[in-house]
């Protein structure tokens, strides 16, 4: 439903030691929109992600996602697909034996679905190299089919086009425009002012560990 409330913070904040990464963040973001998420390394944008993903607990303050809090109601958003970091495979393996593997523990798909998730990255799911010899833009490819093969509402993606060339970067905006359309609801961080400018609704910045809304100039 357009206007609906889909993430929901209120005066969240984690503190590592004497350290704060997050200083009483408090946002709303709505169901089908693609934000942005820019700032330097140490800024605090993959500790906000983690938290909201719950793989990181609160040091206080409360997140919803999907109407249910993070942490209380359930540990991690119900719908949800993820790359944060580097994604991480077994190297002896082919790509598609690693979704397999990933896919038999929630058992949403078959192998079908997780074909026509390499498909939609640009990776041929009939390819016998093993990931081993996969090259940093086909592994980044890798991650993103895993994060989308389960068909999630929720899309936290932290610097999706690591290793793109430009054809690559290219073919991924276009499937995230897709996934757009279809109602999903993204939240994006990336270097790249371009990356930024091109698909998101809205642009947020993280310093110091506190997040501001930017002001986008047509």
């Amino acid at each position: 439903m357009k206007g609906e409330i889909y993430v929901r913070l209120d005066q969240v904040s984690r503190k590592f030691g004497e350290e704060w990464a997050l200083k009483e963040v408090s946002v709303q973001l709505e169901r089908g929109k693609i934000y942005g998420i820019a700032g330097n390394n140490g800024s605090g944008k993959t500790v906000f992600m983690k938290c909201i993903c719950g793989l990181l607990p609160v040091t206080s303050g409360r997140i919803w996602v999907g109407g249910k809090e993070i942490g209380k109601e359930i540990d991690f958003p119900e719908s949800l697909g993820v790359i944060i970091e580097t994604p991480g495979f077994l190297s002896g393996l082919t790509g598609r034996k690693n979704l397999e593997i990933l896919a038999a523990l929630r058992k949403k798909i078959d192998r079908k679905g997780i074909e026509e998730a390499m498909k939609k990255v640009g990776l041929d799911p009939d390819m016998k190299k093993q990931v081993s010899k996969y090259s940093l833009g086909m592994r980044q490819r890798l991650g993103i089919a895993q994060a989308i093969m389960e068909n999630p509402e929720f899309l936290v993606l932290d610097e999706p086009f690591n290793g793109l060339d430009h054809r690559g970067v290219e073919e991924i905006r276009k499937l995230l425009k897709d996934l757009k359309k279809e109602g999903k609801t993204m939240i994006l961080a990336s270097h790249n002012a371009e990356d930024i400018k091109v698909l998101c609704d809205e642009v947020y910045e993280m310093d110091a560990g506190k997040l501001k809304k930017q002001n986008r100039s047509m």
